[in-house]
This record gives structure tokens, C-alpha cells and sequence, in this order.
């Protein structure tokens, strides 16, 4: 490759680790510094192709200065993150900082270099790799929208997740974006240049399991007039996401887990092996510990896929991302559409900050698609949002408004006494707390004369 500058800011006994076991005879110009203040000017002159951090200290601020330094002179320079320290709070407080990947001594040289060249290289082009349908040379350029404390934390746990290879378990309700999670961990990882495939595992009838997944020899029945791969050959060095695998039946799950544990398939009427090489991420909208429980899902499976483990939040969890998502879902729709909304007005967004969402960012997203198809001027107002949503806010605000009294009745019948207050609605403490700040009820006692 084409020799490339690399900043290394951090100290001796790391630094010169990394520069001979890491950089030696790979073709990259090494500029080396002990001294915050000299790496922040060489930044600001020179430009490096790239900044390395090292840190010895155990200290969760070790190094997050230099990184925010270094954010406020060049926004979009990749900073690697090494130190001899690791745990899930120092890993997030660095990606949260601006780092673009954080790795732990001793780390594994090979998957150091990948990640190296990924981001000296920036994103790749788009492939033509004539896939069609749900696969891809690459998965769609979406990304999770949300600042949202629960969000930046589950960016940052998918990025660590994706430095490995492991398989992973995405847990969450319907419409959380357990899809988009899927496509940001194989867009970090080591495989981002080879296909992305989706299955659908509800869709898929059992009739057509081992055909859609691992292909037929031509002549293995009637109409097989030439030989087709299956959905894991497509993925052959990418990620296999399987969606909703809560919902296949035993007999796809055995398969499934037989591909995992022997990492290679047999096409309908094939008689050889074929090597598989590929990873497993695998989500559902359902408790799986419950499946295993009523009989619905392999314990040997679960225990395979389980080994990363994340839930998504619904979106009633993490209501302070709604005007980020409003202002994304006008953008899109607007250039869609060619129109120049500008926004909600303060009603509006009122109504859907207190709205619950049951469909969760699905269900946004398709909101405001049904309200573009009328064409709306300047701002959105209530009178954009169809009719069956409307009839929902005011269910919605009427069961509110029952719960409210409901609840300042039980305090006053205790004389505001919460411990007695919350047994009597059956609460626990800490859910009566939630929602005296919910519905800002505050206490009212006539005053003594």
C-alpha cells in the first residue's frame, strides 16, 4: 500500500511495542510523540492519515482529553484507541469521545491491520456483485438515529462487538431496529467488503428452508433444471443475519445449528460438503429464554447464538431522540417528496412526545410517510397526521388523564404517604415516583390555620 503517516501519541513502553510489532515493513511513515500539545499542532499542520492513542493507565480518562482535542481540530480523521486497560465504561466513554475503534493489549495483529486499512482507506465503493433481492456487497448506508444516553451506549457495545467475530444475539420488540443494529456491526467489522445477507425467518416456509438456505444440484427434484446457492453460500467471508429466528421451526433451527457448529452445508441432492465461512447474527422480538421455557426454541442453539448479547430499547424508553428522528424523517421525505417542510409545530410534537409507540421507530417512520402523501405546507400540525392516529392521541391523552387522577386520588385518600399510596395502586415505589414526575403531580395539602 501507499506509505501513510501515522500519528502515535502515548507512552514508551506501549508505543514502541506498537511501532515494531505492528507498523514494521507495512509501508507507513510513523511520526511518534510523548506530548499532548506537539501531537494537537502536527494534527492541525500536517494532517496525518491516522492517530493512535495509547494508554497505560487505568484511569477511564486516560487519553479521552487527547481524543477530544483532537475532534475539535479535525472532525473526521480516524483516531485507534490501545491500552493495556479495558472494561464496557472505558470502551464507551472512547467511542462517545470520537474514537473510531478501541483495541485492548494484547491485541490480535492481524485484526489490528484490517481496521487499520479500513479506515485509512475510508468507506469502501459500492460492489457489483449481482446480488438481488436481500443481499448485498455491503448493507444499505442507514445508521441509528438518537443521542440518547441507551443509544450512544448500544453504538458504541455494537462497534466493540463488531472488532470481533463472534456471533451475536439482537433482542428487542418489533420495530426497534434490530435490522440496523445487524448492518452496523458487519459495516465495522472485518468482513465490510463481502455480502450482507438478510433472511427473514418468519417468511420463510418450511417447505423451502434447506433450498433457500443451502441451495440444490441440479436434478435434486423435479423443476431443479441447474444448480443454485443457497443464501449462506451467497454470504460465503460476509454476515448471515437471520431475522425474527424466534420464528423458524425445529426442524430449520436443527440446521441451522448444524451449519454453525460444523461451519460448512450440503446443497439438496449434493453429495459434498461445502466450507462455510461465514458470521451469524441472528434477532428476535421475543423473550428467548421464554421459547426455551414453553419448548419453542433449542436450548443448544440459543446457547450458540448467545454469545454477544444486546437489547434494543422501544422508543417510548428514550423519547428524548424523538425531535432527532422528526428531523431525519422531514429531511428524507422532503427530498423525496421535493418538498420544504420545515417542521411540526409545538403542538404537534407535544402530542408525540406523550404518544407511547407501541410500533416503536417503525411505526414513526410510516407516520410520517402517510403524512407527506398529503402533501403538507410549511409545518406539520395535528390536522397532518391521519385520522386513525389522531383517534389514538386521544385515547391516548383520555387513559393518561385517568391514570393521573387516579393515582392523586390514592395519595390523597394516604394523605400523600407514597409507600401506602403505592401498595394501594399496586406500584412499586419507584414506578410511583416515575410517574408522579410523568404527570408533574404535585403534592397539595390545605395549610393548617
Amino acid at each position: 500500500m501507499d506509505t501513510s503517516e501515522v500519528l502515535i501519541l502515548g507512552k514508551d513502553e506501549i508505543r514502541g511495542q506498537i511501532v515494531k510489532d505492528l507498523f514494521g515493513g507495512n509501508g507507513f511513515k510513523i511520526i511518534e510523540t510523548l506530548d499532548q500539545s506537539e501531537a494537537f499542532q502536527i494534527v492541525e499542520n500536517q494532517t496525518p492519515a491516522m492517530v493512535i492513542i495509547t494508554s497505560v493507565s487505568n484511569d477511564i480518562k486516560d487519553g479521552l482529553h487527547s481524543v477530544r482535542q483532537i475532534r475539535r481540530i479535525n472532525g473526521t480523521i480516524p483516531i485507534i484507541m490501545i491500552s493495556r486497560y479495558s472494561s464496557q465504561d472505558r470502551v464507551i466513554s472512547a467511542f462517545r469521545a470520537g474514537v473510531n475503534d478501541y483495541f485492548n493489549l494484547p491485541f490480535q495483529y492481524q485484526e489490528v491491520m484490517v481496521r487499520i486499512r479500513q479506515c485509512l482507506k475510508g468507506p469502501p465503493p459500492p460492489a457489483s456483485c449481482g446480488f438481488k433481492r436481500n443481499v448485498s456487497a455491503s448493507p444499505p448506508n442507514r445508521k441509528m438515529i438518537g443521542d440518547s444516553k441507551p443509544m450512544q451506549e448500544i453504538r458504541a457495545y455494537l462497534r466493540q462487538v463488531a472488532a470481533t467475530d463472534t456471533t451475536v444475539l439482537i433482542t428487542g420488540e418489533t420495530g426497534t431496529g434490530k435490522e440496523l443494529a445487524a448492518e452496523l456491526i458487519h459495516k465495522y467489522s472485518s468482513r465490510h467488503e463481502r455480502p450482507f445477507v438478510s433472511i427473514n425467518c418468519a417468511a420463510l416456509p418450511e417447505t423451502l428452508v434447506e433450498s433457500e438456505l443451502f441451495g440444490y444440484d441440479r436434478g435434486a427434484f423435479t423443476g431443479a433444471l441447474a444448480t443454485k446457492q443457497g443464501k449462506f453460500e451467497l454470504a460465503a467471508g460476509g454476515s448471515v443475519f437471520l431475522d425474527e429466528i424466534g420464528d423458524m421451526s425445529a426442524f430449520a433451527q436443527a440446521k441451522i445449528l448444524r451449519i454453525i457448529e460444523n461451519k460448512e452445508v450440503i446443497r439438496l441432492g449434493g453429495k459434498k460438503d461445502i466450507p462455510l465461512e461465514v458470521r451469524i447474527i441472528a434477532a428476535t422480538n421475543q423473550d428467548p429464554e421464554e421459547l426455551i421455557a414453553v419448548g419453542k426454541f433449542r436450548e443448544d442453539l440459543y446457547y450458540r447464538l448467545n454469545v454477544a448479547r444486546t437489547n434494543l430499547p422501544p422508543l417510548r424508553q428514550r423519547k428524548e431522540d424523538i425531535p432527532e428522528l422528526v428531523a431525519f424523517a422531514i429531511s428524507r421525505l422532503n427530498r423525496r417528496y421535493r418538498r420544504n417542510v420545515q417542521g411540526l409545530t409545538d403542538e404537534a410534537l407535544a402530542c408525540l412526545m406523550r404518544y407511547d409507540w407501541p410500533g416503536n421507530v417503525r411505526e414513526f417512520m410510516n407516520l410520517f410517510e402517510a403524512v407527506f402523501v398529503n402533501l403538507p405546507r410549511n409545518k406539520i400540525g395535528l390536522s397532518n397526521f391521519p385520522q386513525h392516529f389522531q383517534n389514538k392521541l386521544k385515547q391516548n391523552n383520555s387513559a393518561a388523564k385517568n391514570e393521573r387522577n387516579y393515582i392523586v386520588s390514592a395519595l390523597i385518600a394516604t394523605k400523600w404517604k407514597k409507600s401506602e399510596a403505592a401498595k394501594r395502586l399496586k406500584f412499586s415505589r419507584m414506578t410511583l415516583y416515575r410517574k408522579i414526575v410523568k404527570y408533574n403531580i404535585v403534592e397539595n395539602r390545605t395549610p393548617h390555620r
